[in-house]
């Protein structure tokens, strides 16, 4: 057992460091956070969803902007679609599953906002049916998948976590919304906003 916890550890540090040395994912994140900001000052909010652990980390980082992260401050506006339960499992099945984040889309999403699409594989039916209608919507769209995409990326712009390993990605996927996070409550509250490129 000791030697499989440090082979793990050891493949986490891994791909933190290609994260780390990965540029284009850099840039990525901080064009995604140049949207965030712009989103909440305009009055948007950030929506957010993704299935299983990516249905987690979606209300983990919803909350990271609502309550708080790295210091006392007023709330962001930012919301895990799906999380109403009654309403989640009324429209799988009255309209499918494949229909529970568009409905939400369609009746709290504004022109302001951003949608940040998670998923470890790039191919939820769910997850391409929301991006399609949040491009109709002209809501900005940039995902968080892992390193081949999947057809996430074909659609739209996505920051890859540089893994095939659904764990490793998930890890990945939180550390960059903490850091996205970070970012934005240090220019909305701070008056950084000229420094997010060079903070990511």
């Amino acid at each position: 057992m000791k030697d499989k916890i440090q082979t793990d550890l050891q493949s986490a540090s891994a791909v933190h460091q290609a994260m780390m040395a990965d540029k284009s994912l850099h840039i990525q994140l901080a064009e995604l956070a140049e949207w965030c900001l712009d989103a909440l000052l305009k009055g948007g909010k950030i929506l957010f969803a993704g299935n299983g652990g990516s249905f987690a980390d979606s209300q983990h980082l919803a909350a990271e902007f609502i309550s708080r992260l790295q210091f006392d401050r007023a709330p962001l506006p930012a919301i895990a679609l799906a999380t109403n339960s009654s309403s989640t499992s009324a429209i799988g099945n009255d309209y499918g599953y494949d229909q529970v984040f568009t409905r939400e889309l369609r009746a709290l999403a504004g022109s302001h906002d951003v949608f940040i699409p998670i998923s470890t594989s790039g191919n939820s039916p769910n997850i391409l049916t929301a991006v399609a209608v949040a491009q109709e919507l002209s809501i900005r769209t940039m995902g968080f998948a892992g390193e081949g995409g999947g057809q996430l990326a074909s659609i739209c712009p996505c920051v890859r976590v540089p893994s095939s390993r659904t764990e490793r990605i998930q890890e990945g996927h939180i550390l960059l919304g903490h850091i996205l996070c970070g970012l934005l409550e240090n220019a909305y509250f701070k008056g950084h906003q000229s420094r997010l490129k060079e903070e990511v």
